[in-house]
Order: structure tokens, then C-alpha cells, then sequence
């Protein structure tokens, strides 16, 4: 067993898939129509129609998807740089920050509400990943 990738859902995936391309420089490695796969390993799917295969049918609530539970890290070598090319086209939840662990990473809202995190590399450390 391994794991492959969270997919997260998405209200609109062609504004999705245009905010992780062009904001974040995402590249496309296939795209079906409501569910992108980017080189990273990254995904989104469009909601309602994942909400159809695998619940048998779509909810009828139309909030945001987001929910403040699930945090999309990403790493960028430069976190300054990427900060000053992503930050006035999105919500922040803050600026870049150290952190308790010693790296420096900023937060904001991607367009379902889905909190996204960049941070810069680091080693990973005695449980195989970054964060402390």
C-alpha cells in the first residue's frame, strides 16, 4: 500500500485549474475535463461530479468546499519570491512567517477556501517530513 495524492473538489475547475497553473506554476499533466493532474502529483476534481461517483449523487449545498481542516503544503525554493508573485492574488491567512520548527512559510486561501501552504525546503526531519 501506498499513498498516491489528495484530491481536493472543486466548485469551478477551470478557475481551479487556472489558479494552480498560473498562480502557483502548476504544469498539467492530464487534463479530463473536471479532473486535472498536475506534474507534481497534485490534483482537483469537480466537485458535484465526484460527489456523483462516489456518493451516487451531488449535494445540494452550495458552500465552499474549504473547510478549514486540510492545509495543500507546497514547496518553493525562493519563499520570498513566490510570496511577492502570489500574494496579491489571493486571501492571505498571513505573510511569511518562521516557524516553530525554523522554516519560513506563508499561508493563504486557493478559490474553494482550501487553505494552501509554501514553504521553503527543508531536511526532513526524524518522521519524514517537514512540519514539528
Amino acid at each position: 500500500m501506498r499513498f498516491i495524492n489528495p484530491i481536493p473538489f472543486v466548485r469551478d475547475i477551470s478557475r481551479s485549474k487556472e489558479f494552480y497553473r498560473k498562480r502557483l506554476g502548476l504544469r498539467i499533466l492530464e487534463d479530463f475535463g473536471n479532473f486535472v493532474l498536475f506534474e507534481t502529483g497534485f490534483a482537483i476534481h469537480e466537485g458535484a461530479s465526484l460527489e456523483q461517483t462516489v456518493w451516487g449523487k451531488a449535494s445540494a449545498w452550495e458552500e465552499p468546499y474549504g473547510r478549514r481542516n486540510l492545509l495543500l503544503y507546497f514547496e518553493h525554493e525562493d519563499v520570498e519570491a513566490a510570496f511577492e508573485i502570489i500574494a496579491p492574488h489571493v486571501e492571505l491567512i498571513h505573510p511569511v512567517e518562521r516557524q516553530a520548527w525554523g522554516q519560513r512559510v506563508f499561508r493563504f486561501y486557493d478559490p474553494d477556501g482550501h487553505a494552501v501552504e509554501i514553504g521553503e525546503p527543508q531536511n526532513p526531519g526524524p518522521a519524514g517530513n517537514s512540519h514539528g
